[in-house]
């Protein structure tokens, strides 16, 4: 684990006795950023898939022969 940093923010109630009830103590912190970190990382994801969506619809249409060919030639070039 990196360098921490205390945050205060809020939680619903429910989820406060849920992590009360399932998490021992000394282990929440662990948890949350556990939690957080597949959050943000989902997060980050979706952000992504939406712009390569966005070029997609904007680039042009190539086939897969297309898209065959010029991965031949791209291995076959020199370094």
């Amino acid at each position: 684990m990196g360098l921490l940093k205390k945050l205060n923010f809020f939680v619903e109630e429910d989820i406060r006795k849920e992590l009360d009830e399932l998490v021992p103590a000394g282990q929440k912190s662990k948890i949350i950023n556990e939690a957080l970190r597949k959050e943000l990382l989902r997060i980050r994801r979706k952000t992504v898939t939406e712009k390569l969506a966005l070029l997609k619809s904007k680039g042009p249409k190539v086939s897969q022969k297309e898209i065959v060919k010029l991965l031949k030639q791209d291995r076959n070039r020199k370094t």
